[in-house]
């Protein structure tokens, strides 16, 4: 469908500093995604997310932008990004980037200005008080931090050094429209908005009230505020101007009603959905339940995302996994085919498609993460020993999932020949073993989008049924005269599945995890963690 690409997509997550290092300097840059834009080709990727590489203190690792028209110089020079933008479009493959708007480092001459006098004309620019309310921040703490300059407070949803832009004023409404305007030029096909429903607040900063059970604070007045869907509805407008252009929303809520705001006509294309995404168990029920809901109550123009894994969560096949690496691959196996076959835009993390596990930090001093260290600084104040705060800082932290991309056997498995930014992982798994190897995770990557190309119900059918049988996932998926058949052994044990009425002579086995070939009869027997595909 003309303009709308996205929908027929698989995406990949690129986590800048962590995915390949071209000049040797330990941190991932675009020279050295340049180099693995051919893998990317081989894997069957169509669009590349890109995690910030703007000019940054990396307080919040680039999403503190100091500078929205430039290239940190970690991640090398605007050449270097225009060169990357028109390889991976040589290739066919597009290109969106984050994109923080609703916040910036408060090192950006913006902010500098604003807090420089209550009269500068960028004061209002950022959202100051005399006195705070009782917000508090996503990372913990308060939302407030007392600037002496002025002796006013300034909010910050996240980190402090993170001040929040003011969107009640138009000036930033259209500087930030300015900034898109600005990278659509330099030939991006769109943008993955980060947290994109903080983007207003209540205007009379009212207090939040408590939950009564739980005592944490509900977040009413500083997310998902009256207005906030118009400034969608304007950037959409903007950006939709240019052709073929795509916008994924980060919109921080599990709830299906909510989420639904926030996307199809006039408004983002898509947003990502937590509430499968962010399941924190191998569990079929949870995921039955997730995909049925994601079925009810959305409009013709709305589309669920299909993801597992992020920057900002654990890695999946350690979230899934039961200890046993070669169980843990098939279970991995398994999800990969749900993302890659239910109805939905799937995002693969990078790594994902080599198995890559989380890492853990043994020493505070190594950690990267500010809302890991953030964690640590809370739980020592609380008490609790070194120990004791370092694992609570590797629950809240983010690090576990952000090591170093694995190419090969080598030194930092082949990701560069320093020591890396962030802690490398310790197993062995990695690209250069897995490319030959017609059963490792990587092959079933490769010839699961393969097939997901091929069949038209895969990447563009609606769902005829779904059902869940035991530890059995079933759908059936249809586009024009295409149908294919789904099934996902979520067991440790073999299952029969009764397929009468469903299989006729044309029917074929398209693709399995487990099998080259099947035999056809009335029933089939899924043999454990087994995914298969077939064609109806």
């Amino acid at each position: 469908m003309k303009g709308e690409w996205w929908r027929q997509a698989v995406f990949y997550e690129l986590y800048v500093p962590s995915f390949f290092d071209g000049n040797g300097d330990g941190v991932g840059d675009f020279k050295g995604a340049l180099e693995k834009l051919d893998y990317l080709k081989e894997l069957g990727i169509d669009g590349i997310w890109l995690t910030p590489f703007y000019p940054s203190p990396k307080v919040d690792n680039g999403y503190d932008i100091s500078d929205y028209y430039g290239v940190d110089e970690e991640y090398g020079t605007m050449d270097d990004f225009q060169l990357f933008i028109k390889e991976a479009h040589d290739r066919g493959i597009k290109v969106v980037a984050d994109l923080v708007l609703n916040h910036t480092s408060s090192e950006h001459p913006w902010f500098q200005e604003s807090r420089s006098s209550k009269d500068h004309p960028k004061r209002d620019w950022y959202i100051w008080k005399d006195r705070p309310n009782n917000w508090e921040s996503f990372f913990g703490g308060s939302a407030w931090e007392l600037d002496e300059a002025t002796n006013q407070y300034y909010y910050h949803a996240f980190a402090k050094e993170q001040v929040d832009l003011n969107w009640h004023n138009s000036e930033v409404r259209e500087e930030m429209i300015h900034v898109m305007k600005f990278w659509l030029d330099q030939g991006l096909d769109g943008f993955r908005l980060d947290v994109i429903n903080f983007l207003k607040v209540h205007p009379d900063m009212k207090d939040n009230p408590y939950d009564e059970e739980t005592g944490e604070q509900i977040h009413l007045h500083d997310k998902d505020q009256e207005g906030i869907l118009d400034v969608i509805r304007d950037l959409s407008d903007f950006v939709h101007q240019y052709p073929d252009k795509f916008m994924v929303g980060e919109v921080g809520s599990e709830e299906l009603d909510v989420l639904r705001t926030y996307s199809g006509k006039d408004k983002l294309d898509v947003v990502f959905n937590f509430n499968l995404g962010s399941l924190e168990s191998f569990n079929l029920p949870d995921m039955y339940k997730q995909l049925s809901d994601m079925e009810k109550g959305h409009s013709e123009d709305q589309i669920p995302t299909l993801f597992f894994g992020s920057h900002d969560m654990k890695r999946s096949l350690s979230r899934f996994g039961c200890g046993d690496r070669e169980k843990d691959l098939d279970r991995a196996k398994l999800i990969a085919t749900l993302m890659l076959t239910a109805k939905g835009v799937p995002f693969i993390y990078y790594g994902e498609e080599i198995g890559m596990e989380d890492v853990t930090i043994h020493d505070i001093r190594e950690m990267k993460d500010v809302q890991g260290t953030t964690a640590y600084e809370s739980a020592i104040r609380e008490g609790k020993t070194e120990q004791e705060a370092l694992r609570v800082a590797n629950d809240k932290g983010r690090d576990a999932s952000r090591s170093p991309m694995q190419w090969n056997a080598e030194w930092y498995h082949g990701f560069s020949e320093k020591k890396p930014w962030i802690f490398p992982a310790a197993i062995d798994t990695n690209v250069s073993s897995q490319e030959s190897d017609p059963d490792s995770i990587l092959s079933y990557y490769r010839t699961l989008i393969a097939i997901r190309k091929e069949w038209s119900s895969l990447h563009s059918g609606e769902y005829e049924e779904m059902g869940m049988s035991g530890q059995v996932l079933t759908y059936v998926k249809s586009h024009d005269s295409d149908r294919v058949l789904v099934l996902l052994n979520f067991s440790e044990k073999c299952l029969e599945v009764n397929l009468q009425n469903m299989i006729s002579k044309e029917s074929h086995l398209a693709l399995s995890s487990k099998r080259s070939q099947l035999e056809f009869g009335n029933t089939i027997e899924l043999l454990p963690y087994e995914a298969m595909i077939i064609t109806l």
